[in-house]
C-alpha cells in the first residue's frame, strides 16, 4: 500500500509573480513545468502559456458564492504530434 502524505504547495499570488518577472524582458516566452505527481518535478511535463484570465470557480469557499481565480492556461509545446483518438 502506498504511503500517504500531506501535500501543501505554496500557491503564488499575482504580487509574487510580478516580482519574479520584474527583470525579465517583455519578449521572453513563458514555459510551464507541470509536476508528474505532487511535488515531483524530476521528470516534469513542459508546456507553454497560451492564455490568462479570471475564472469563476464554484464549490470553493462559501457555498453559492463563486471564487474568482486568475488562471494561466497552458498547451503542449509546438511540434508534430500523433493524434490521440481515445
Amino acid at each position: 500500500m502506498a504511503e500517504m502524505f500531506d501535500h501543501a504547495p505554496q500557491v503564488w499570488t499575482v504580487a509574487r509573480l510580478r516580482e519574479a518577472l520584474a527583470d525579465v524582458p517583455d519578449e521572453t516566452p513563458i514555459h510551464i513545468g507541470v509536476a508528474d505527481g505532487p511535488g515531483d518535478f524530476e521528470g516534469y511535463g513542459e508546456y507553454v502559456l497560451v492564455d490568462a484570465e479570471p475564472v469563476e470557480m464554484e464549490g470553493h469557499g462559501d457555498p453559492g458564492t463563486p471564487e474568482v481565480r486568475f488562471t494561466l492556461f497552458a498547451d503542449a509545446l509546438a511540434g508534430a504530434y500523433h493524434l490521440d483518438v481515445d
